[in-house]
């Protein structure tokens, strides 16, 4: 008989997961640096590890375990905003799976139970963020059922004058 591959276990967060999920959190941030993330990932691990402990109090902290062992987390929260919308909105923060327990469907368990997580609180659509030239987190997503919603647009306003694609010619 054929080895079988363990299920992962996804379940709520506990107050004890949370220094291994700084650190975690610390990996992905350190991660998405390569990307041009401007988040210092070291520099805000105890931050993080606060902001992690709010979203495990308001149930919105997510593990998954493979064999009893931590391998990833995701943490999600109900939009708040000042402004009234006609749709409720959550909002995935964070997700990650540790490197050495990709390919095994655990980001997929754990994206499926934010959505449950986020739909129990009554939320609409859940929205995430993914940096542009991450296109393995873009394929993952699509491939999850994600279309892209809003697009963020930047440049440097350090040497605008080389960065123009306009010269002043052409005005």
């Amino acid at each position: 008989m054929p080895p079988t591959n363990p299920q992962p276990t996804i379940e709520p967060a506990d107050r004890d997961d949370l220094d291994a999920l700084a650190d975690m959190w610390v990996r992905l941030a350190r991660d998405q640096r390569q990307y041009d993330s401007a988040v210092r990932a070291d520099a805000n691990r105890e931050t993080m590890r606060e902001t992690l402990a709010a979203y495990q109090i308001n149930d919105g902290l997510l593990v998954a375990r493979l064999e009893g062992r931590l391998v990833g987390f995701a943490s999600v929260s109900l939009e708040r905003g000042s402004l009234d919308l006609d749709t409720t909105r959550g909002l995935l923060s964070n997700i990650y799976v540790e490197p050495t327990a990709r390919g095994q469907g655990i980001g997929s368990a754990l994206l499926e139970a934010a959505e449950d997580t986020l739909a129990r609180r009554g939320a609409d659509r859940m929205l995430l963020e993914v940096m542009a030239d991450n296109e393995a987190a873009r394929r993952f997503y699509r491939r999850e059922g994600y279309d892209e919603f809003r697009v963020t647009m930047g440049r440097s306003l350090e040497d605008r004058e080389e960065n123009d694609t306009h010269s002043k010619e052409d005005g």
